[in-house]
């Protein structure tokens, strides 16, 4: 383990869904939801099942140059042309200057990956991809982000896809950030649309580690993915068959992520991207007055498969579709999800990838680490909710008797020889003998927090400090990687990649408090 990184078992954040563990813990009732888990001798036989022909290949690097057009120094992109070259995939939305941390413990997640899988399968080549989300038309969760103890907001009232979106207003926000986003400021000045700024400053941030960032809305891309996009819409194969899987986990006693449509496509077009409808007429395009006959929709697959964008159920399919890839790197949302696609898979013929949790981290500044020390809280501490931390520290710091847990078992005793006399006497009084004794219960428990409350005031200067400490590692009680960005860490000169990179093992499922 790197120095200054210590690891703790996820089930320990309190932040995880019961499914995503199950799956991380490699429980029996799950593996028939996937296909290889992700550990470095399996990725053997996701090699030998992955098929890409060279057609596929050199449309990708053809795809890949146009958009790498005006980079320097682009990564080895040709590389992709080769038959024993794979690629490992994350992705994520578009959000504003990389949006909260987990984001880049995707990316590094991926680049470490490509890295160990090198080491292990030398004679094959590994390329770490981050998928762009461009086609995504949620605006809001891009618009916004935490940095230096406030919320940034990008104030736009563009539509549509966010990767088609114009950069107007980003380079004036990356200005109010300090030296330490100059890059993010050129990256905005110098691209008229979102995704081409974003794939700027990933190349900025990752380009040395050999990232490659994709934008798979496409018509080169897309018109490979033609025959899905038939099926779906005429067929909604899809649909039955993600719904069958689900109803299966959904049994186990799991809370499923997603839910399947009839048609999986959205009519996308700039400053549009709404709902593909089948009507008695035809198609519609739900919210808008567009309409297509089934002629009409047969030409757009043809000759202009851009104008489809895949949902979050067949979007994962179409990444396996045209990319030579093996692993796909998600949140604690994401790999459940996968998990209900597998058939989709299977209908078409497509290998699924190993689903790999992306790392888990916290990044604690010497300060914080100083002050966890002083009042004497472990790191486990850090994910207990700020009153329970409060508690916790009174209790072991007072000389007092806070507890009435004696008191409490002792009123049980009472009341349990008071309930045989009752009995004795009318068996009908054990209900009233036992609503005394919940009332009385009661009152001696809101007693115990009355003097815990009282003993607290005793304590209130270091009861601030815990409250201040719980805000700034957790802001708002939630994990630091899902609130703060980067650039709170990130400054001219810093080598927090660098730190991350040391830090991370992409295949250790575990949580990391890294010091900073």
């Amino acid at each position: 383990m790197e120095p200054g990184c210590q690891k703790l078992p996820l089930e320990k954040i309190g932040a995880f869904s019961q499914l995503f563990l199950d799956y991380i813990n490699q429980e029996e009732a799950l593996k028939p939801f996937y296909n290889q888990y992700p550990s470095i001798g399996n990725f053997k036989n996701l090699i030998k099942d992955k098929s890409f022909n060279s057609q596929k290949r050199e449309n990708l690097v053809s795809e890949l140059h146009n958009q790498y057009a005006n980079i320097e120094n682009k990564p080895n992109i040709d590389i992709l042309l080769e038959p024993n070259t794979y690629t490992v995939t994350t992705g994520h939305q578009l959000n504003i200057f990389t949006g909260p941390l987990y984001i880049i413990f995707k990316i590094i997640t991926v680049i470490n990956l490509a890295k160990k899988l090198k080491e292990a399968y030398p004679d094959s080549n590994f390329v770490p991809v981050y998928w762009m989300a461009t086609e995504d038309h949620d605006l809001e969760e891009i618009q916004v982000c935490r940095a230096f103890g406030q919320k940034r907001k990008w104030a736009t009232a563009q539509t549509g896809a966010v990767g088609r979106m114009t950069t107007e207003g980003l380079p004036e926000l990356a200005a109010q950030l300090g030296k330490g986003a100059e890059f993010f400021k050129e990256a905005y000045q110098n691209s008229e649309k979102l995704g081409d700024a974003v794939r700027q400053y990933m190349h900025h941030l990752f380009g040395e580690y050999d990232l490659i960032t994709l934008d798979a809305d496409s018509r080169a891309l897309k018109s490979q993915f033609a025959s899905v996009m038939k099926d779906d819409i005429f067929n909604n194969t899809a649909f039955g068959l993600v719904n069958e899987r689900t109803a299966t986990i959904d049994a186990l006693g799991y809370k499923t992520q997603i839910s399947p449509r009839e048609i999986n496509f959205f009519y996308l077009e700039d400053s549009l991207r709404e709902r593909l409808v089948k009507t008695d007429a035809g198609f519609d395009v739900f919210n808008t007055d567009i309409k297509f006959s089934k002629e009409e929709i047969l030409a757009i697959i043809e000759n202009e498969p851009e104008k489809l964008s895949p949902n979050v159920v067949l979007r994962p399919l179409y990444e396996e579709w045209i990319l030579p890839n093996l692993a796909y790197i998600g949140g604690p949302s994401e790999v459940p999800y996968w998990l209900q696609l597998k058939p989709v898979f299977d209908f078409y013929k497509e290998a699924f990838p190993a689903l790999m949790p992306r790392n888990f981290g916290l990044l604690l500044d010497e300060r914080s680490a100083q002050s966890l020390e002083k009042l004497n809280f472990g790191l486990e501490d850090i994910f207990k909710t700020t009153d329970s931390l409060k508690a916790q520290y009174v209790k072991r710091e007072s000389e007092k008797e806070l507890s009435l847990q004696k008191e409490l078992e002792s009123l049980q005793t009472i009341y349990a020889d008071v309930l045989k006399k009752a009995d004795e006497i009318d068996i009908t009084l054990s209900r009233t003998t036992k609503a005394f004794e919940t009332k009385s219960v009661d009152m001696l428990e809101r007693l115990e927090k009355k003097l815990l409350r009282a003993e607290k005031r005793n304590y209130s200067e270091a009861l601030s400090k815990i409250e201040k400490l719980r805000e700034h590692l957790c802001p708002a009680g939630g994990l630091q990687e899902r609130k703060d960005n980067m650039l709170n860490f990130y400054g001219e000169g810093n080598d927090l990649i660098e730190k991350l990179i040391a830090s991370f093992d992409p295949l250790d499922y575990q949580f990391n408090v890294i010091e900073i």
